[in-house]
């Protein structure tokens, strides 16, 4: 089957046979606590729960199927920050072929052991996906290599599209499908299928703030590269969308919302409390989006793209959530340098349940140490409400406490 012939309803019928043979049928979850912030019925697509740990299975999976016994003899090569490169890999093993996967040096360290795990060469190049993408093309011109691209080629959006085909078998009146956006390819297919069995459905496309290549190109009716990019969604974190499935997009997407960071840390935090799940950043996209929306009693299916996270990255996140939440916070207080200080402001605050978890004591802040020192006290509280109420009772008790920021 030729690209031209893909992106069709046989096409999708036909990757979805192929997809089933190594991906699972993520089941959806409905979301209590999303549907009550939203006051419509939030349904989560799990994806981050396949076995490769992200949808990417299933593009790179249709793609390696409906390529000749010579293209796939002569190796594969791919360029990914992480999920595609984890995908074609799997898939590559099953089909007995030789991957090789360009991957950005900023690739979280799970994603790369993984990817090596499945028996593909990863060569680390570039800081971010573009930089590793032209050295990918570099090296299948170099060794004849065949290339599968992460989300430009119809082929890899088909199989990718399958996600909207077990959506719509679960939710046959689903209103809403919200989908990330990195180079487009999982948003083409989801979009494109959906569209297909029922117009009257809304896809709604979600880009961090930082890497909105897409929203940039539809915005200028043409695809668009963006200067630089920042986020830490770095499963997203594309500077141009695809091409070939750029007319595909701008014809089935019905907007694009963009998403900042600290609203992906805060959604992790929500994830990890409220539905025992971990989804990286770009899977997260979806969720952040909600409060954007007016969800109102609506069917809203939110695809969670992937769950491949590094512990250390995962840490960094957990803390800044709870930061952003208020659940972590710092204030400076200036006491006289005396016996019993100390103990008085511990007092205070045990009587507001605040635990504290850091003291910093700096005596050199005043040239009269009798006069004041400073004391730097990060507490736990288990809100904003909370945290209130201690700083409260510190300013009543004299000590004039001022909020400053939090570094654990």
């Amino acid at each position: 089957m030729s690209q031209y012939e893909m992106l069709t309803l046989d096409a999708f019928e036909e990757a979805y046979d192929a997809v089933s043979k190594v991906a699972s049928e993520t089941k959806l979850i409905y979301s209590e606590y999303l549907s009550e912030m939203t006051g419509g019925k939030i349904y989560l697509k799990p994806e981050n729960m396949q076995y490769t740990g992200a949808y990417k299975l299933r593009g790179a999976y249709y793609k390696i199927s409906t390529l000749s016994d010579e293209e796939k003899n002569k190796g594969l090569i791919t360029a990914s920050a992480g999920n595609h490169a984890q995908g074609v890999a799997y898939a590559a093993k099953r089909y007995g072929v030789k991957a090789t996967i360009v991957m950005p040096t900023t690739t979280p360290l799970i994603k790369v052991n993984r990817t090596k795990n499945y028996g593909a060469e990863v060569i680390l190049h570039g800081d971010v996906y573009d930089e590793a993408c032209a050295k990918a093309y570099e090296l299948a011109e170099e060794h004849g290599y065949t290339f599968v691209h992460p989300f430009d080629d119809p082929a890899v959006a088909t199989g990718q599209g399958t996600i909207a085909m077990e959506i719509i078998k679960e939710l046959p009146l689903v209103d809403y499908i919200l989908v990330p956006i990195g180079g487009g390819g999982l948003a083409c297919g989801v979009s494109t299928l959906a569209k297909l069995l029922n117009p009257k459905i809304k896809v709604i496309g979600v880009e961090p703030s930082g890497a909105n290549c897409m929203q940039v190109s539809l915005k200028n009716k043409k695809v668009t590269t963006l200067d630089s990019v920042n986020t830490i969604a770095d499963g997203t974190a594309v500077k141009t969308p695809g091409e070939k499935i750029f007319p595909y997009i701008a014809k089935n997407i019905d907007s694009i919302v963009t998403v900042d960071d600290q609203d992906l840390v805060v959604s992790f935090l929500d994830m990890v409390e409220n539905h025992k799940m971990v989804v990286e950043n770009s899977g997260l996209l979806t969720v952040a989006a909600l409060k954007q929306l007016n969800l109102k009693d609506k069917k809203v299916v939110a695809i969670l793209s992937g769950g491949n996270m590094d512990v250390i990255t995962m840490s960094s996140v957990v803390q800044q959530g709870l930061i952003l939440r208020d659940r972590i916070f710092t204030v400076s207080v200036l006491l006289p340098d005396k016996p019993g200080e100390l103990t008085r402001v511990s007092d205070v605050i045990a009587k507001q349940n605040g635990n504290v978890i850091k003291l910093e004591h700096n005596q050199f802040v005043s040239i009269n140490r009798n006069a004041a020192v400073e004391l730097r006290i990060t507490l736990e509280a288990y809100g904003t409400e909370h945290k209130d109420s201690i700083i409260k009772s510190l300013n009543d008790h004299g000590y004039k406490p001022k909020l400053v920021r939090t570094s654990i």
